[in-house]
């Protein structure tokens, strides 16, 4: 039999229970009743147990003070943080709870008010979000689990089950592990909190904030990162405002999703979601493999697939609309990793599931979730607001002799939106929605050109050019000239421009400035 002393057991003799979170409460305070625990609680909580036939002290009796200022203030009281931080074994400590006339309280359980909840609401105001701030519960959590050694705090109905298994087991105690536990996740809990809180105030001001605070929670873990040699895990943001994201689409069907699975779905949605028209893009290793624009998913599909049919296999597909049969039936045509939409059409379900291994993705907001990116370095982080930049054509300077065609005007804000989405250096051919050759991620911006006019199984004659920044020399424009191409968008901006302004004259092309780049590392 495991002596009592080993385990550091604390018998609980009394409990503070106040909670947003109802569920599983009832059952809590009513197997507590069988140990003799005294049941402390608030507002709403007390009301809920008492409906349940449940006896109850209010904190008002505790602390002598009514509940005040709408439920703001009702536990910030000595009489409740001395009950909680006060050491049993500290002579000093027990003297004051006796000559204060305060209560020891062996039990806390809490959740916090639904701030998570409120800010996901559309229209919220900042005024309701802020009457969600908890201000108690924290300090109610801190203080117990702060004294862990004699304190238990719950924080989480999942919980509630684990804690009552030990108190049976106990006879009404629990261990001073099972204490430390509680008390890390109670932390845990506080910090996701302040933070997700944080984040919402500093997400007000339109600047990055001096500090940059968050957490994630685990979701699951993954089978292995990039290479099999690699641990991986998905996590959520905690207490994000959306239900927006790749983290947070939903999987209808498939194979789980991999590491690489999830960064190439997360490109592949990211470039759909910039064009307003029907759009498809087929993603390899966050590069477009290819991308179009379609009076429905299946034209743009096809349209997309045209570009490289052969990088397309074992692709990322997206759309940016719902997917009916039609465009299920020529996904299924090839062998194809994970497909996204924002939704599907029952028969498009049926055809995309017969394929086992097809991971199907619902998500579930068009709004993009990601106001920031962050990537990592040694020691510390990088952190910079999302290129969100949508370019209109009013903001186009033609700066050759020739103007552009209005035909050519829209290829070129089809090329210069999908080579956003290319890694630098990019260089993407296309015509009036769809490309016709992508060059990516070179470490020079003539070598992607030659390579997108290499890949092209599509004719570059008549097409057009998009490069994600200027062009340092004019070998770039000579090298697409060879290809047909009439007309190149680009930001503009280099100390050679009026000789790549010359060589686009001597070749009778039109070129555009923009005035902004693209560069995506």
């Amino acid at each position: 039999m495991t002596d009592y002393n080993d385990l550091q057991l604390r018998p609980i003799r009394r409990a503070l229970l106040s909670v947003s979170d109802k569920n599983g409460i009832v059952d809590l305070a009513r197997e507590l009743g069988r140990f003799d625990v005294e049941i402390i609680s608030t507002g709403g909580t007390a009301k809920t147990l008492r409906d349940a036939g449940l006896q109850v002290r209010d904190i008002s009796e505790i602390t002598g003070f009514p509940e005040m200022m709408d439920g703001r203030v009702k536990t910030l009281h000595p009489r409740v943080h001395g009950g909680l931080l006060a050491i049993r074994d500290n002579a000093d400590h027990v003297a004051a709870l006796q000559q204060h006339g305060i209560e020891p309280i062996d039990l806390v359980v809490v959740n916090l008010y639904p701030f998570a909840e409120t800010i996901k609401r559309e229209g919220v105001t900042r005024e309701e979000a802020i009457e969600q701030i908890d201000i108690g519960g924290p300090a109610m959590i801190r203080s117990a689990a702060k004294n862990s050694q004699d304190v238990a705090v719950v924080v989480s109905p999942e919980q509630y089950a684990g804690v009552l298994d030990e108190l049976k087991t106990h006879s009404g105690a629990l261990s001073l592990n099972t204490r430390r536990q509680l008390a890390q996740a109670a932390f845990e809990q506080t910090a996701q909190y302040d933070a997700m809180v944080s984040s919402y105030l500093s997400g007000s001001s339109g600047s990055l904030p001096d500090r940059l605070t968050w957490t994630m929670k685990k979701v699951s873990d993954l089978r292995y990162g990039e290479n099999p040699h690699q641990k991986a895990a998905l996590y959520h943001l905690y207490g994000q405002t959306s239900g927006a994201g790749i983290a947070n689409a939903e999987i209808l069907s498939g194979k789980e999703m991999s590491f690489n699975n999830y960064v190439d779905a997360e490109a592949a949605w990211q470039l759909v979601c910039d064009f307003e028209q029907t759009a498809c893009a087929i993603i390899k290793h966050t590069n477009p493999a290819g991308a179009a624009l379609g009076n429905n998913p299946a034209e743009a599909y096809q349209k997309a697939l045209a570009t490289d049919p052969v990088s397309a296999f074992g692709g990322i597909v997206a759309f940016n609309r719902t997917v009916d049969a039609a465009a299920a039936q020529e996904v299924t045509k090839i062998f194809t990793e994970v497909v996204i939409a924002p939704e599907y059409h029952p028969e498009a379900l049926e055809l995309l599931r017969a394929k086992k291994n097809l991971r199907v993705i619902r998500m579930k907001s068009m709004e993009q979730s990601r106001k920031v990116e962050v990537k990592e370095i040694g020691g510390g982080m990088l952190v910079q607001t999302s290129d969100d930049h949508k370019l209109s054509r009013d903001e186009l300077k033609v700066v050759t002799e020739r103007q552009p065609t209005e035909e050519e005007i829209r290829a070129l804000l089809f090329a210069w939106t999908v080579c956003k989405h290319t890694k630098s250096n990019a260089i993407v051919y296309a015509r009036e929605g769809q490309t016709v050759g992508v060059g990516a991620g070179q470490m020079s911006r003539v070598d992607s050109v030659k390579i997108g006019a290499m890949r092209a199984q599509l004719p570059l004659a008549g097409s057009v050019l998009a490069s994600d920044a200027f062009f340092p020399f004019r070998d770039g424009i000579d090298q697409a000239a060879q290809h047909g191409i009439t007309a190149v968008i680009q930001p503009g901006g280099s100390v050679r421009d009026d000789e790549v302004i010359a060589a686009a004259n001597e070749h009778g092309l039109a070129m555009v400035f923009t005035g902004v780049r693209h560069f995506r590392h």
